[in-house]
């Protein structure tokens, strides 16, 4: 089906060059293999190239079943896309992006890998002001570390590509205001009934993000906060509920080049945040007397930074930590029917960091990566005081060594 997908759009796309001279439209993509090597159970996604954390301790008969090794080989995260510029029309320039891998049809790290979207969206450029229309990065998530891993430093920063409009307006040749309406669709929030789009659907309400980026002499950066207001629940199963929650997440972003070197840094204080990725979720505090709930989030800090040297033969290192505050108001409990925590993690966590070294050698559009990655993670247990979401007792740290290689073709 997916072969049959690619000639289709091949033929499109050379019948339009035919008939339209003034488009142009550019392949682009590459070939990428991954192999990974684990000395702990964990949780990941993408045929276990996306990396979370490391489990718990799952300890029966004085056995800890989470610990033991694992090894993963494969290439389904090859990628193929397609650039459209050079229509214009009454003073707008117009272009697009549609761009796809073969993530979809794995369950852990078997299934037949089939072709999936990953972004599709049209752009409009006027003098000062842009708009992008359709599904693409997060403006959170946008600016990337050095690492050459699948996750691209999440969960330490956000992670997550969703349907959107974004303006860009120009004051300046350094300054840049953006405003975004957002919605989900495979990065959601977690609910009662588990990571779902039907939360933001229900709530009537986009997603919005404000922020206003700077950019002159080698030196980037970025300040902006982002706004979600979901309904968990819109009936208790016979009756209507007013149920809602809104969070409010700010962040800040730099970067700095300067001949082979470059430094990138990222932090977010985050209220709940599991839509992007980010370690949180929120729970129930009280019940209204039409039986609606009243909810609070969890905060969150979560941050990286990366360094990276070099040119054909790079050398970079990443660092990153998260730290859950909990939440800033008593929960009804905190076990898993008051308490909705992102699916990629626990709500046990307490704090977490991850350090990673990586060299790699560029010979021309080949690439090859070794990449060494330690991430710790801090549970806890829930005591009886443990009423704001974040549990205190017996901590102990939980951690993972990945070793990681990379082959990639870019074309």
């Amino acid at each position: 089906m997916s072969k049959k997908f690619i000639l289709a759009v091949a033929l499109l796309a050379a019948s339009l060059n035919a008939g339209a001279q003034d488009t142009q439209f550019k392949w682009y993509g590459f070939i990428r293999n991954y192999a990974v090597a684990d000395s702990r159970e964990s949780v990941y996604g993408t045929e276990d190239f996306f990396y979370y954390l490391p489990k718990d301790r799952n300890v029966v008969d004085g056995q800890d079943l989470n610990a033991q090794h694992t090894f993963a080989f494969a290439a389904i995260t090859s990628r193929l896309g397609l650039d459209v510029t050079g229509y214009q029309i009454e003073g707008w320039k117009v272009g697009a992006k549609l761009e796809a891998d073969f993530y979809a049809g794995v369950s852990g790290v078997t299934g037949t890998a089939l072709f999936r979207l990953r972004q599709a969206y049209l752009t409009m450029n006027k003098n000062a002001f842009s708009l992008k229309v359709g599904q693409a990065w997060h403006p959170m998530a946008a600016d990337m570390p050095h690492v050459f891993a699948l996750n691209t430093g999440a969960p330490f920063g956000p992670f997550s590509r969703t349907p959107q409009a974004t303006m860009d307006l120009k004051l300046s040749n350094e300054l840049t205001l953006t405003a975004s309406a957002l919605w989900q669709m495979q990065y959601t929030s977690a609910g009662p009934g588990g990571a779902s789009a039907d939360y933001i659907k229900y709530a009537g309400t986009p997603e919005v993000y404000f922020g206003l980026g700077y950019k002159a002499n080698g030196f980037a950066a970025k300040a902006g906060v982002d706004v979600l207001s979901i309904k968990p629940r819109h009936d208790d199963g016979l009756h209507k509920v007013s149920d809602r929650i809104t969070t409010v997440s700010p962040f800040l972003y730099a970067e700095y080049s300067k001949g082979l070197f470059s430094v990138k840094a990222k932090t977010i204080f985050a209220q709940a945040g599991e839509h992007m990725n980010l370690n949180g979720g929120y729970g129930i505090t009280s019940v209204t007397a039409d039986g609606s709930y009243e909810y609070a989030p969890t905060r969150n800090s979560s941050s990286w930074v990366s360094f990276s040297y070099g040119k054909k033969a790079q050398f970079v290192l990443f660092g990153g930590y998260v730290r859950n505050f909990g939440t800033a108001k008593e929960l009804i409990s905190s076990d898993k029917n008051h308490l909705f925590f992102s699916k990629n993690s626990f709500s046990n966590m307490n704090r977490m960091f991850r350090v990673s070294p990586e060299f790699i050698y560029n010979l021309g559009k080949v690439a090859f990566g070794l990449e060494y990655e330690l991430t710790g993670v801090q549970y806890g247990s829930f005591g009886a005081n443990d009423v704001r979401g974040l549990a205190t007792e017996n901590l102990h740290w939980i951690r993972n060594h990945r070793l990681q290689l990379m082959v990639k073709y870019t074309f």
